[in-house]
């Protein structure tokens, strides 16, 4: 879902969140810390913040201009489709 928000009125910035269901809270948590460690090459104009409750990564990027956002969504999901196929290959995770 992509909004765009009004920050003190002024600026007006763009918001899009993205949920992801997992089949369990394990493996939510290892595609959250597989692709947080990935910060933005740009210092400025988009924020990115990763979150699990359950079995859902929770994805919320806010962001100056609509290319920077298409861009920064663009690349996490070609990253979490790579984290996917890779938890899928090697079966489900193991309890520790």
């Amino acid at each position: 879902m992509a909004t765009c928000m009004s920050e003190n009125g002024s600026e007006r910035k763009l918001e899009f969140f993205l949920k992801v269901p997992f089949p369990s809270e394990r493996e939510a948590t290892i595609a959250l810390q597989s692709l947080s460690p990935d910060p933005e090459p740009r210092k400025g104009g988009i924020s990115k913040n990763l979150d699990v409750s359950g079995q859902t990564l929770s994805v919320r990027w806010t962001a100056d201009e609509a290319r920077i956002l298409r861009v920064s969504v663009s690349s996490f999901l070609d990253h979490l489709s790579l984290v996917m196929e890779t938890m899928d290959a090697f079966g489900p995770p193991v309890s520790q």
